[in-house]
């Protein structure tokens, strides 16, 4: 999850022209990101800043513009609406694939569709290509493996845990925030473990004491009383409202809101008598540092930018799957506290503005920046290159086909495994739903289930339990 504030264009985000020669002195680097919600692309906008100003020539794309058909459009739409929707659905989803270690027949194969427009898409002279997405990684491992990627493919992984579909075969290097993501991909077989620490953009740091009064202000903040800023992502998913509700029941702090793009959630908010309440920001920084707490469901890249502003954060119902892991993974680094029950809310809420827990969490927090400049992921990517004395000359990638598969395939073959794998794939780890699961059964079960009224695992956003 992004801060919220730099929406990227996924067709023009590219940082040189498309087939730009370079010299020796100045690498190119790919970045393949994926815009299922925004962490992924803020992710890999900032590791794009940092290469250029460390010389590079930095291409981007978006994998769902690389899937053929439009097939990239709507698996981000049965993402979102798994997560807004049946939650429970894509809890199971995760679990599944969890246990099985990785994706399923049909997500491989919608997955090796993009192969081809990913080669046509590198630039002669690429030096290696980063993925920010778990499924770009795997579209990368099996072009290293299958020899028709001649160049290094670094994976930077974005969550605090990592699910097995992280962990591609074939790609080179896993670049990970801290030891504890770092310990969880060593274990599912990944190679090149680093750890290499967060990337944010430069933006979120420590404010002054100046600057933290006129941000309140700016933001119509009461002097003298505690704020607690709730996010949800760039879509606004989860129990929103009834978190918000909780934390001003608290009396320990009022809610501040970001709802991301989700203006109807914005709307209930207002409805419900929330007084700050905002849809996507520009100044996310600044909302940061008005506040006294964070209050997050999932535990991405917004957490980090906490981190890096010196801003405590706690994880609170949490979304399934990757909320939940990624809060468990938060509070194992003891960079933030999982409040894992309702009673717990206030006096947790309380130590972290006020106490000393709070006070451990931002220096743990900040402390995940402190060798950034030498050894952050930017450094790890070029680092990789050198390693590999790549010559610009001999070209990035093999044309040939990948063994056993044709370079054109038949329109209604194409077509068919797209419908199939649609249904099936969405992503996992805060990106997509990756599963083995029989397609017309999970269709039939979200249709089934997807009024949130008739279904006993779901409660209607906003009710209590």
């Amino acid at each position: 999850m992004s801060h919220l504030g730099m929406p990227v264009d996924r067709n023009a985000a590219r940082i040189a022209l498309p087939h730009q020669r370079r010299s020796s002195a100045r690498p190119r680097i790919g970045i393949i990101s994926a815009s299922v919600g925004a962490g992924h692309d803020g992710a890999a906008a900032e590791l794009a800043r940092r290469l250029s100003d460390d010389g590079a020539t930095v291409d981007r794309w978006d994998l769902l513009d690389l899937l053929p058909a439009r097939a990239g459009r709507a698996v981000s739409e049965l993402y979102h609406g798994l997560l807004e929707h049946a939650p429970w659905a894509y809890q199971r989803i995760y679990s599944s694939t969890e246990r099985a270690g990785g994706a399923g027949p049909a997500a491989r194969a919608l997955l090796r569709t993009a192969q081809e427009r990913v080669l046509r898409a590198l630039p002669a002279g690429t030096g290696a290509v980063v993925s920010t997405y778990p499924g770009a990684s795997h579209v990368l491992g099996g072009l290293r493996l299958e020899g028709r990627l001649s160049v290094p493919a670094v994976t930077y992984l974005t969550d605090f845990s990592v699910h097995p579909l992280w962990v591609a075969p074939g790609v080179d290097a896993h670049l990970a925030v801290h030891e504890v993501p770092a310990r969880q991909a060593r274990a599912l077989g990944a190679a090149g473990v680093q750890v290499c620490g967060p990337v944010v953009d430069p933006r979120f740091r420590p404010p002054s004491e100046a600057e933290r009064a006129d941000a309140a202000r700016r933001f119509a903040l009461t002097p003298g009383v505690r704020h607690a800023l709730l996010v949800a992502g760039s879509w606004g998913v989860g129990p929103v409202r009834q978190v918000a509700g909780e934390i001003l029941r608290s009396g320990v702090a009022v809610p501040v809101v970001v709802c991301g793009r989700n203006r109807a959630l914005a709307a209930r908010l207002t409805a419900d008598g929330i007084e700050h309440v905002h849809g996507w920001t520009e100044d996310m920084p600044a909302l940061m540092w008005a506040c006294d707490v964070l209050v997050q469901n999932a535990g991405g890249l917004t957490s980090l930018e906490a981190f890096a502003s010196g801003l405590p954060v706690a994880g609170y119902r949490c979304i399934p799957g990757h909320g939940t892991t990624n809060s468990a993974a938060l509070d194992e680094a003891g960079v933030a506290v999982w409040i894992r029950e309702p009673n717990d809310l206030q006096g947790r809420l309380a130590d972290l503005m006020d106490g000393e827990c709070g006070m451990r969490q931002r220096d743990a927090g900040l402390a995940l920046f402190a060798d950034e400049p030498r050894l952050g992921p930017a450094a790890a990517i070029s680092r990789s290159i050198s390693a590999t004395r790549h010559d610009p000359e001999a070209g990035t990638v093999s044309r040939r086909p990948a063994p056993g598969t044709p370079l054109q395939r038949p329109v209604l073959r194409l077509a068919a495994t797209i419908t199939a794998a649609t249904a099936v794939w969405a992503g996992a780890v805060g990106t997509a739903v990756a599963t083995g699961h029989d397609a017309p059964a999970l269709l039939r079960a979200i249709n089934q289930h997807i009024d949130p009224d008739d279904h006993p695992h779901i409660q209607p956003e906003g009710t209590r339990p």
